[in-house]
């Protein structure tokens, strides 16, 4: 439980087998106010109304193309209005969830395909951590948490290849220096570099690919989206405040360095 009561904002949050959502239902569980951001502002205020009405905490939700400026700074603005009317408490965490991958080799991809996945997500990131911080800032308190991905470590080898191997590197540079320049600040920023994971991302996987996956893992198995969750909330809580500029890897022995 947090020993105040702060929201925490997620991106990409609203995919039924999506790390996001059980990300938001777990930070609900341990008594946060949430605010689910995502390109369908119906669906958001949906599943965040019914998180909210489950764990009897405040809830909003509020479309964002996190690839967006206009589209961040309005989201910003309407999670901004609630809580200045009372209806959230003050934004303590921010996890920057949203992103996409893609299998395609890299001699087919293209130039819109590069610029695509590292707009959602390295830019994605970029644009939300700016919008929200400053309010992090001025309370004296906060936790950022970013979606990297073993990929970027291992230079791909799970689904996504180099364009989503670059995004997610890129976060983790963020990740650090950001963290390096927050230091007095009393936000932390860390990153989660997960490896398999049981979700929709990598729909069109095939049972082939899936088995030499988990032939490749010591645990043989993927990570299931609450064990992701859980080191999102660790990271997110009081408990971690000498965390900062970290990356935890959750990948069952993937990747061991």
């Amino acid at each position: 439980m947090t020993t105040i009561q702060r929201t925490a904002v997620l991106t990409g949050a609203t995919s039924d087998r999506g790390i996001g959502i059980t990300t938001a239902r777990r930070y609900a569980r341990d008594g946060w106010g949430i605010v689910i951001l995502d390109l369908d502002g119906e669906k958001s205020a949906k599943v965040a109304a019914e998180i909210g009405n489950e764990f009897n905490v405040p809830a909003f939700g509020h479309e964002v193309d996190v690839a967006n400026e206009a589209s961040v700074t309005a989201a910003q603005a309407a999670v901004a209005a609630e809580v200045a009317a009372g209806n959230l408490p003050p934004v303590g965490a921010l996890a920057n969830i949203a992103g996409i991958t893609s299998p395609i080799p890299f001699l087919e991809t293209t130039l819109e395909l590069w610029h695509k996945v590292m707009d959602v997500n390295a830019t994605g990131t970029y644009l939300v951590t700016k919008a929200f911080l400053p309010d992090m800032i001025d309370n004296g308190w906060g936790r950022i948490v970013n979606m990297s991905s073993v990929s970027a470590q291992r230079g791909g080898g799970v689904f996504g290849k180099v364009p989503y191997s670059a995004a997610k590197a890129a976060i983790l540079g963020f990740t650090k220096a950001l963290a390096r320049e927050l230091g007095t600040t009393g936000v932390t920023v860390n990153a989660i570099t997960p490896g398999a994971v049981d979700t929709n991302i990598r729909v069109g996987s095939t049972e082939e690919q899936e088995a030499a996956i988990n032939a490749g893992i010591p645990l043989g198995r993927n990570a299931t989206t609450e064990e992701v969750a859980s080191v999102i909330a660790f990271l997110s809580s009081e408990d971690s405040a000498y965390l900062t500029g970290t990356t935890v890897d959750i990948n069952g022995g993937s990747h061991i360095h």
